[in-house]
This record gives C-alpha cells, sequence and structure tokens, in this order.
C-alpha cells in the first residue's frame, strides 16, 4: 500500500458561535461591499474599453480603496480573484454562443448585504490544531486595539484528526444561513491502494443523462438526472412564490437546492468508483466538459426543452469530476480528462464520424457497420477508446449488447443511493 499527500477540505462547526458571530458577519459583510466595488469597476472597464479586468488588475485598482482594508489583503485578493474568474466564466459562455449567460451581479438584498464567504490564505489565520482553535486575521479597518483578530473555537467530526495534518493551506469563513461554519483546505497523506485491475472504463457527462460509463467488455450504464430534474422543478416553483428573487427567503431555497445537488455529485462519484473497482478498472477516461453546454453542429448554447433544461455549467461538471478524481485515486485508479471532439459523431465500433448517424438523442445507428447503440453509451465507449485505443468491434453484431441496452440508475431519495431502475421504482 502506497501513500500520497493530498488536499482535503474538513468542515469545522464553530463552538462559541455566539461570541465570534458578529465580528464574522462584519467580515462576511464587507467581503459583499468589496464584491460590489469590483463589479462597478469591471462594468467601467468592460464599457469604455470592452476589456474584463484580471484579478491583479483589480487588485492594482482598489488596493487604496478604504473597502479594501476592511479585509486581511489576501481575503480582499481572493474576492477581486473570484469576481474576475465570474466575469471570464460569463465571456467565456457569450463568446461560445451562450444567449442565456449574465454576467455576475452586485451582492445585495435590497439596501442589505448577504454575508459572503471569506478566504483565509497562510498569513491571514493561525490554527492551534492541540487546543482545536483557529485564530482569523481582521482587516485594518475592524481592528481595535483589544482585538486584532477572532477567535474561533471549532470542531471537526469525529473521524477528522487535526493533529494528523501535515499543514493548513487555507481557511475559508463560509455562512450556511443559520450560522458560520469554518472549511479547512489541508495537506493529508493518505493510503493508496493498488490499483483494483488493468482495465479500463470512459464516463461521459450530460444534461439528460448525467452520467454515462462503457466499461471493457462492452457493458455500458446509464444515471438519468431524475432527482436534479426534480428539485429543479420544485425549488423554482418555491423561489418563484417569493415576494423577493434576493430574498433571505429565496437565498435559503437555493442554498438548499445546491446542498441537494452536491449530495447528489459526492453519491454519484463514489458509486462509479465502486463500480469501477468491482470491475477491475484502473483508469477512467472522462471527457473534458469545457463546452458542454455546446450544440455539436451550431456552436450555440443547447436546448433541450422545457422538461431538459437544467441549471447544469461546466463549473458544475468540472466539480463533479474533481470529486470522482480524488474518490478513485483513494482506491488507486488513476481519471484521465480527455477531449471530447467528435465523440458524440463516432461510431465506437468501426470510428466512422457522421453527424447523421446521431438519429436522435438517446439513439446512434451506423449506416457502414450496422451498430445500433445508446447515443449517450456509445460517446462514453468513444471516450474510453481515447486512453485504451481499440475499437470496441469484435467482428459480430452489437446491435443487441449492452451499448444499445445499457442498464439504468436512478438516485433514491430515501435510501440516498444507487439503484437500477426496475428496484428504484418498485
Amino acid at each position: 500500500m502506497a501513500k500520497e499527500t493530498v488536499n482535503r477540505t474538513y468542515v469545522a462547526s464553530i463552538r462559541n458561535q455566539r461570541q465570534v458571530r458578529d465580528d464574522l458577519d462584519a467580515l462576511g459583510f464587507s467581503a459583499s461591499k468589496l464584491w460590489n466595488v469590483g463589479r462597478w469597476v469591471c462594468d467601467r472597464v468592460w464599457s469604455e474599453i470592452g476589456h474584463i479586468p484580471r484579478h491583479n488588475e483589480l487588485t492594482t485598482y482598489l488596493k487604496t480603496h478604504e473597502r479594501y482594508d476592511d479585509l486581511h489583503s489576501q481575503s480582499s485578493q481572493r474576492v477581486l480573484q473570484e469576481l474576475a474568474e465570474a466575469f471570464n466564466g460569463w465571456y467565456a459562455k457569450r463568446r461560445n454562443g451562450d444567449t442565456r449567460a449574465r454576467p455576475p451581479g452586485y451582492r445585495k438584498h435590497g439596501d442589505d448585504h448577504p454575508r459572503s464567504t471569506v478566504t483565509f490564505k497562510t498569513a491571514g489565520f493561525k490554527v492551534d490544531t492541540k487546543n482545536s482553535r483557529v485564530r482569523l486575521s481582521k482587516g485594518e479597518n475592524h481592528k481595535s486595539y483589544w482585538t486584532d483578530f477572532i477567535l474561533c473555537e471549532i470542531q471537526t467530526r469525529p473521524d477528522v484528526d487535526l493533529l494528523a495534518v501535515e499543514s493548513v493551506q487555507q481557511v475559508r469563513a463560509v455562512w450556511t444561513g443559520e450560522e458560520w461554519t469554518l472549511h479547512l483546505v489541508c495537506r493529508v497523506t493518505i493510503d493508496i491502494l493498488e490499483s483494483p485491475g488493468e482495465k479500463t472504463a470512459g464516463i461521459d457527462l450530460g444534461i439528460v443523462n448525467f452520467a454515462a460509463i462503457a466499461f471493457e467488455d462492452g457493458r455500458g450504464e446509464l444515471y438519468p438526472l431524475n432527482c436534479l430534474k426534480q428539485d429543479d422543478y420544485y425549488f423554482s416553483k418555491r423561489i418563484a412564490r417569493c415576494d423577493d428573487s434576493d430574498s433571505e427567503q429565496a437565498s435559503r431555497l437555493n442554498q438548499t437546492k445546491s446542498a441537494r445537488r452536491t449530495h447528489y455529485f459526492h453519491t454519484l462519484s463514489k458509486h462509479l468508483v465502486k463500480r469501477c473497482v468491482e470491475e477491475e478498472v484502473g483508469t477512467i477516461a472522462i471527457g473534458d466538459l469545457g463546452r458542454i453546454r455546446d450544440d455539436d453542429e451550431t456552436g450555440e448554447a443547447k436546448n433541450w426543452g422545457r422538461h431538459g433544461n437544467l441549471d447544469l455549467h461546466s463549473w458544475a461538471f468540472d466539480r463533479f469530476s474533481g470529486m470522482l478524481e480524488y474518490k478513485a485515486e483513494a482506491e488507486g485508479i488513476t481519471v484521465i480528462r480527455v477531449s471530447e471532439r467528435d465523440t458524440s459523431k463516432s461510431c465506437s465500433c468501426c470510428g466512422r464520424v457522421r453527424k447523421a448517424n446521431r438519429v436522435e438523442r438517446g439513439l446512434y445507428t451506423c449506416d457502414e457497420c450496422g451498430l445500433v447503440a445508446n447515443a449517450d453509451v456509445n460517446g462514453a465507449e468513444n471516450i474510453r477508446q481515447k486512453v485504451s485505443p481499440s475499437l470496441a468491434c469484435d467482428g459480430g453484431d452489437r446491435s443487441n449488447g449492452w451499448l444499445a441496452q445499457p442498464s439504468a440508475y436512478l438516485f433514491d431519495t430515501e435510501s440516498g443511493r444507487f439503484a437500477p431502475r426496475d428496484q428504484a421504482t418498485s
């Protein structure tokens, strides 16, 4: 069994919440104010010269602004970095033809500022692992002669031993809607299991079926977006009934929706890694989804119709891929991100590339070799072949095989697990 040093994020509750809440509120409000100042600067620069300032340019513009000194300098830099990243993400979608993409907005609820996440880098915090305490630096504008920092007493899960952590790289103060928590990004040494085998698998991520996986022996599995679609419909209705989309009630609903989505991502990534261990897979190929929402033919934003569209963007797929990578890593499985170019149009059996072969969303047929396959599993098999370059064709007719009739797994919200469609719906 090998060992490897990796980053892990641990969530800690704050035991002295009442004593530190006002100070953390002040920092959270200040982060929102700085975001809004940076947002205004970006808007002015974009309007004048059509340029989106990079985060270092924003820092240069605003480091003498009074709002910049509300936070520790590294925390202020992180707020402006997140703003620049959000603007660049919006511009990339706009450049790719996504007419629904909107630039990042101002952080205000009426006349009030929400509590934004505050990030502390190495110079802005100190962790006392022995006494389970974290000291967070205030900005100059919030300091006074008797309290230059916030001292949080923390509690992590029983299975987290901070004494065994090599170092804490970063601390984030996160408002949950009810209280503050601390997210500690730590360097830890973990045991890496031996690879479960030398086989390969391919994973194709999408919007109708969130994941399709193809194994080396030709079997395929689908993971439809049943629960996320239900959540999207339910929470959209609830938020629409709120008096203000920026109200505290709407924010809580959005946070709940986001938490449920995160739980789905974690559960699915864990399930897929478990399936790969069972199938003796040592390498997983997953598509690089920078343009997941773009149409293959027009280059514009895809529209899957009223029942197909979900508020899923490339960051969500990238986030899921990250979860899959670190869960697979702990099992000795390597995850490789590969280009998705032509994987939806190519025949995984003979290799012919033809747009018309994709008859409809769920069906792929090849007039060259006669393959009939589920379109998403065919795409997953093409992704698998990026790391194991051998066509799936074995000289026989695979029209009635697993590529054409993959198993479908649904997420059961009661058990919190994935089960074959007949078991999940029985």
